[in-house]
């Protein structure tokens, strides 16, 4: 047992790197449940057109992060070895990324918002208006591309910090923009205490300006502290990044940001196969998905546990260090996963129900939850598989595990299920779900045969 469970200092080291990112992500995710609820109080049609919008954006926060992810694996070894300079560079190079796709994606969603949406409104008998929901998306959609400003180039600087153990910031920029999200929320949707009653509009401007509240947070943080962040000294002072770098960041980089841009774009495809079972099913899945995100919490901080850990391990070449620590984060990451999963699917037919939704829509998302609750586990090891081969700059075989199965397994399934059977909506999402199973094996394999021990910032 004692390969698979640390002692108590293993513990309390793991600790103090995870509990400020657990702490960020619940409460992010508990004030985005809040959220979801308010808007969900004013209008289905409102709750839904909402969820749209967020699935294209999305597709955008996962490309920002896959951008990011690539340097950010030289920046967690650069770190383990107290390398200033290097981990300098590779924040330069996520700014610079950070720009490109930021300019990309304000491009898109101005030019082609309209035809996006409509790409999740399929025409069945629904008792959700289609023309209203299109309306409240694309309201919704106009004031959230400004967000996009503040999100690109905050998590360039909080991705970099996190990288090099300074979780506490982050989590505090984090927890204070989602409470300033909250309340500006119920000032905003509702019209209370005097302020304008803007409904979805007003949930838009709220989520807006809580980034720019966080960006502001991180970035004067860092700039006032340098003792603490050496790296960021000069950081502005040239836009010079080695060209060997370079070269090895974007031979690393490229096929993750490949797989986290694909990868979003799989899953956001599949939530269009599901819609094609009405907009009923595309409000149960939203439902579903932002109760599943407060499950969910202990998934991602485990795989952001695992890439800091593991990547400052592999930076001093401690390689046997790193299998044994990986070994046990591994498994705390699907034990903890257990135990959620089972509080999501006792807890499933009572969630919906926060959201007062039809009946229909209210069974159908505790159907979803339950489901998930029962494949956490799942997604929990195959998460912490991910993180374990990328800090090792195993970035072609992230992407042949990750966004490629997606494409070439799970979304070509869906689609057949979808498109050429009447199979109800439960039994497709399992069928779908199941499929992850073939990827538990192939990381077992991985984790196993040890490829993913790699040192990347040896001169």
């Amino acid at each position: 047992m004692s390969k698979f469970i640390g002692n108590k200092k293993f513990y309390r080291n793991v600790l103090m790197i995870a509990v400020p990112i657990i702490v960020q992500n619940m409460i992010t995710n508990f004030v985005g449940l809040l959220d979801n609820i308010m808007v969900g109080r004013i209008g289905t049609e409102q709750m839904t057109g909402v969820s749209i919008v967020n699935q294209l954006m999305f597709v955008f926060n996962l490309a920002i992060f896959g951008a990011i992810s690539g340097p950010g694996i030289f920046t967690a070894q650069y770190y383990g070895k107290r390398d200033h300079d290097g981990v300098r560079h590779t924040m330069r190079f996520k700014l610079l990324v950070s720009a490109v796709i930021l300019i990309a994606g304000l491009l898109i969603f101005m030019t082609n918002g309209d035809t996006l949406i409509k790409l999740f409104m399929a025409k069945t008998e629904s008792k959700i208006d289609p023309a209203a929901t299109f309306e409240y998306a694309r309201t919704y959609l106009i004031i959230m591309v400004v967000g996009l400003i503040p999100f690109a180039f905050a998590n360039a600087y909080s991705g970099t910090l996190r990288e090099t153990e300074q979780t506490r910031v982050p989590m505090i920029a984090g927890i204070t923009a989602t409470v300033l999200n909250l309340v500006l929320n119920y000032l905003l949707i509702f019209g209370n205490f005097g302020a304008p009653e803007l409904g979805v509009a007003g949930a838009a401007i709220a989520t807006v300006v809580a980034r720019f509240a966080e960006f502001f947070i991180i970035i004067i943080w860092a700039h006032t502290h340098t003792d603490q962040n050496p790296f960021i000294k000069d950081l502005y002072s040239s836009v010079a990044i080695p060209k060997e770098l370079i070269k090895k960041i974007l031979y690393r980089g490229t096929p993750l940001f490949a797989n986290e841009f694909l990868w979003s774009v799989g899953m956001s495809s599949l939530t269009q196969r599901y819609s094609t079972r009405g907009l009923d099913v595309m409000a149960a899945v939203n439902i579903s998905n932002t109760i599943f995100n407060l499950f969910n919490v202990m998934v991602i901080s485990m795989g952001s546990v695992i890439a800091i850990i593991i990547g400052n391990l592999l930076g001093v070449s401690k390689n046997e260090e790193a299998v044994d620590t990986d070994r046990k984060l591994v498994t705390l990451a699907v034990a903890s996963c257990v135990v959620f999963g089972f509080l999501e699917f006792v807890g499933a037919p009572l969630f919906p129900k926060l959201y007062d939704p039809e009946p229909e829509i209210g069974a159908l998302a505790a159907k979803f939850l339950r489901i998930n609750g029962c494949f956490l586990p799942v997604h929990a090891f195959l998460n912490a598989a991910y993180f374990t081969l990328r800090s090792g700059g195993k970035t072609i075989i992230t992407f042949l595990f990750d966004s490629f199965f997606v494409i070439a397994v799970s979304f070509p399934l869906a689609y057949v299920l979808s498109r050429f059977t009447d199979m109800p909506i439960i039994p497709l999402y399992i069928c779908v779900q199941l499929a992850d199973l073939i990827k538990v094996l192939l990381g077992a394999i991985l984790l196993k045969k040890r490829i993913w021990i790699h040192n990347l910032v040896d001169k």
